[in-house]
């Protein structure tokens, strides 16, 4: 009778998870805009508490949790911010910001993807390929980490709203422009001895389909939907509710889609929000509806308390495998990464991208290019592919012998590297705007310095505010378009 009523592994989830969450919700404004501090890092502390190497209370490895299972959490979770982003988004803004989006996935991301992978390739002396998966998979900036430092606080409206757009959009499509530069290491990898079929796998599958057809596909999803809500909203046939609820279905078929067709989830995920919302008209009939804000609050923050939970600190010393994958290496890395992965880049670029004004501001839009959810989802991308040739990963233990393979190496190097960075830049970038806060309060004259921290209210220095924070944009809430 007794043992019946021994709690399981998910009741233990939805116990501890709500705990952090409801702490959380109450102490929300006062950790936002007194402390200066977001979700991230907070989670993914209460996730290492909570988990196996202290407290063992969330021990996902116990419960037969496998990467399968956490592939398709950050799927659904990285697809619906990128969804969130194309909605939020002024009506029609890549029509007038498309010049400084473009400079950012193009030049500037493939610099990131360079850089990145010489440092991996130098300091963890792997291959070629490897090191290329690697930068792949750290080259994007992660929209779930962007968007819970750029939503609403007094930090986010100190930073002008049209660096705030841009940063939104870059963040919701280079998770997926990031797949050319992915399957460029593993089509190397597995097709090493064919050059000419590598390039057309990778050429036919990657860029066209999965890329291509895929931003294609979700604008096409999001328009029709449009449409098609308008139609019924016109008429009476939708309540309120399901109006609202409407929002995360699209978003849930719009990855199912991309899932479905074997394209890239998250540029058809991101494709449906821009088409759906690409008028204006969705957002002003839920302009008071806080969904978005319930979205980041549950499943974001959730993922990262099992983010600190899952953290394979024992991978972080050197192993017979990965013999340069030790704590220092994984540290030197870290910082390099953070230095010259895009501050040295966009602060040369500057002149060149129109939503840019400041030296300033380019070093901030530099700095803020945080590595989050979505590089640990590449990362089990690209494991599985190197696994068994497919998008789904094994999910259980692997006992490898010597000689290693190259497929071996780096299927066993990418998942510590990746983890270890992802914490990395969760504590950096996630208090980054107290760092910003606090330096830029005591850099001012004594008598220019608001009573406290948390009153500062104007904007950040050097940036530009008045006639350039995005005040001319149309309305997000924009008048209907017919």
């Amino acid at each position: 009778m007794w043992d019946q009523l021994e709690p399981t592994a998910p009741h233990v989830t939805y116990l501890t998870i709500s705990i952090f969450l409801i702490i959380y919700a109450l102490f929300s404004v006062f950790i936002r805009d007194k402390l200066h501090l977001s979700e991230p890092p907070l989670a993914v502390l209460y996730g290492i508490v909570l988990g196996p190497h202290v407290l063992k209370v969330i021990v996902p490895n116990d419960w037969g949790f496998n990467d399968e299972i956490l592939q398709e959490i950050t799927r659904i979770i990285v697809g619906i911010q990128c969804f969130v982003v194309g909605i939020e988004l002024p009506k029609l803004y890549f029509g007038r910001h498309w010049e400084s989006v473009l400079y950012l996935l193009g030049p500037i991301m493939t610099f990131s993807w360079a850089v990145t992978s010489i440092l991996a390739y130098i300091i963890f002396q792997c291959s070629v390929p490897t090191a290329m998966i690697i930068g792949a998979c750290l080259s994007p900036t992660d929209p779930v980490l962007a968007a819970s430092v750029l939503s609403e606080s007094h930090f986010s409206k100190r930073v002008p709203k049209r660096l705030r757009d841009l940063l939104s959009a870059e963040s919701a499509c280079n998770d997926g422009v990031s797949y050319p530069f992915l399957y460029i290491g593993v089509v190397a990898l597995n097709y090493s001895h064919n050059a000419g079929e590598a390039f057309k796998e990778w050429f036919l599958i990657t860029v066209l389909w999965q890329c291509a057809f895929g931003i294609f596909s979700g604008i096409i999803i999001g328009n029709t939907a449009n449409r098609v809500l308008r139609f019924s909203d016109g008429r009476g046939y939708i309540s309120r509710p399901s109006f609202i609820v409407f929002y995360l279905l699209l978003a849930m078929l719009s990855i199912g889609v991309g899932s479905t067709l074997g394209t890239d989830d998250f540029l058809v995920a991101f494709g449906a929000g821009v088409g759906f919302a690409h008028d204006g008209w969705f957002s002003k009939k839920i302009k008071d509806a806080p969904f978005p804000i319930i979205v980041d609050l549950i499943l974001n923050s959730s993922m990262f308390v099992l983010f600190g939970s899952i953290i394979p600190w024992q991978m972080f010393l050197p192993r017979e495998i990965t013999p340069h994958c030790g704590i220092w290496q994984l540290v030197l890395f870290l910082i390099l990464v953070l230095l010259f992965r895009r501050i040295p880049i966009v602060l040369a670029m500057k002149r060149f991208i129109p939503d840019v004004r400041t030296y300033r501001e380019a070093l901030f839009c530099g700095h803020f290019g945080p590595m989050g959810v979505g590089a640990l989802f590449l990362a089990m991308e690209s494991r599985a592919e190197l696994e068994n040739g497919t998008s789904v990963p094994w999910g259980k233990p692997r006992k490898l012998t010597p000689p290693f393979s190259n497929n071996d190496k780096a299927i066993e190097l990418v998942w510590p590297v990746i983890c270890f960075v992802v914490f990395g830049s969760t504590f950096v970038h996630g208090l980054s705007t107290l760092g910003i806060s606090v330096v830029g309060h005591f850099s001012r004259k004594e008598g220019e310095r608001a009573p406290l921290l948390a009153q500062q209210t104007d904007g950040l220095d050097s940036m530009v505010h008045e006639g350039g924070g995005g005040e001319s944009e149309p309305e997000v809430s924009g008048s209907d378009y017919e």
